[in-house]
């Protein structure tokens, strides 16, 4: 692979990014001039289940044409986050608060296996889903969204989501590291999210859950655009070396994908633009960054940063060769 192909497989984007439509893309893809390593599909994609199951199949088979597939996504929460319950018409069901209260880790694992395979049959092969926050601050923006102010209730029912979303062949992401749930504002809207949690409270809360999804298998990590006070760098997570790295790599042990929330949300494209915001990632330890505002400003940072030092070569590989390697124990290498 080039350089630039390797840059590329870095990033996780909306149809629209591809094509540079202004208007929903509800047709197949051409990744050939844009190789990216995934396809986040929102509401506006999904027109009926004929089209999305023809849109994602004939796109897969035209990335496959150069040897590798690409990662298919949608936020499949459940409750109001539910992009194919509410086109689609597919298994629907309650915000995961309702299901916290009942803790019951074989509804959890049923939820997770209903949802997978309701997605799979659309040609999706990754959910951004589970939420794995926990509930700590009534001014969070997830609300219903988290399973329970509990965290070891979180954690059991993220564990047994993530079983079971993998039992139907997709990927589980636990969202957001290193936690929103304390969080009082709107990454979406806001320029900055700052979140007034020490190590001990993280460990003893917001770790949790994704300790428990990571060791049930989950292979994506999304990390946040919140800076907490304990990192102690004002950085929002997914730029930070210390959230990504030192945390989230090295304290939680995982090795899987690190991706960012959408860098197109405001605490990112309001204060950074995309190249920067993309290179910082990449250095702090991301593996796949989502939906940047300029796709090709962000391209563009990354592969000039690795042309002047600024970011390692072996950085890039390192990155590439996680998304490679499970792209390949999902059947998406020729």
């Amino acid at each position: 692979m080039t350089l630039k192909e390797r840059v590329y497989q870095l990033f996780f984007v909306m149809p629209e990014q591809i094509t540079g439509s202004k208007s929903a893309v509800v047709t197949p893809l051409d990744l050939s001039q844009k190789p990216v390593g995934g396809i986040i599909c929102m509401g506006d994609n999904l027109v009926s289940v004929f089209q999305t199951k023809n849109m994602l199949s004939k796109t897969q088979q035209n990335a496959m044409e150069s040897g590798i597939g690409v990662f298919f996504a949608v936020d499949e929460e459940g409750g109001r986050v539910a992009r194919c319950a509410l086109k689609l018409g597919t298994a629907a069901f309650e915000g995961m608060a309702v299901y916290g209260e009942r803790n019951d880790a074989e509804e959890a694992f049923n939820i997770g296996k209903t949802i997978g395979a309701d997605i799979a049959s659309l040609g999706f092969n990754v959910d951004f889903a589970p939420v794995a926050d926990v509930d700590l601050s009534p001014t969070n923006e997830l609300g219903d969204r988290i399973f329970s102010s509990d965290p070891e209730v979180v954690a059991n029912m993220v564990s047994n989501v993530v079983s079971g979303l993998r039992s139907s062949g997709v990927c589980a992401t636990l969202k957001h590291f290193p936690g929103l749930g304390a969080e009082d504002g709107n990454t979406h809207t806001a320029t900055s999210i700052i979140i007034d949690r020490t190590l001990e409270q993280l460990r003893s809360e917001e770790f949790v859950p994704f300790r428990s999804g990571i060791l049930a298998g989950a292979e994506f990590v999304m990390v946040g655009h919140q800076q907490v006070t304990a990192f102690g760098d004002g950085l929002p997570a997914d730029l930070s070396y210390k959230a990504v790295t030192e945390m989230l790599r090295g304290e939680l042990g995982f090795d899987g994908i690190a991706i960012t929330d959408a860098h197109r949300m405001n605490t990112i494209s309001g204060v950074y633009n995309s190249g920067t915001a993309a290179v910082m990632s990449i250095n702090a330890g991301i593996d796949m960054i989502l939906s940047p505002m300029d796709l090709d400003a962000a391209v563009e940072g990354v592969y000039n940063a690795v042309l002047s030092g600024k970011i390692s070569e072996e950085r890039i590989n390192e990155s590439v060769t996680r998304i490679l390697e499970l792209k390949q124990r999902m059947g998406l290498l020729n």
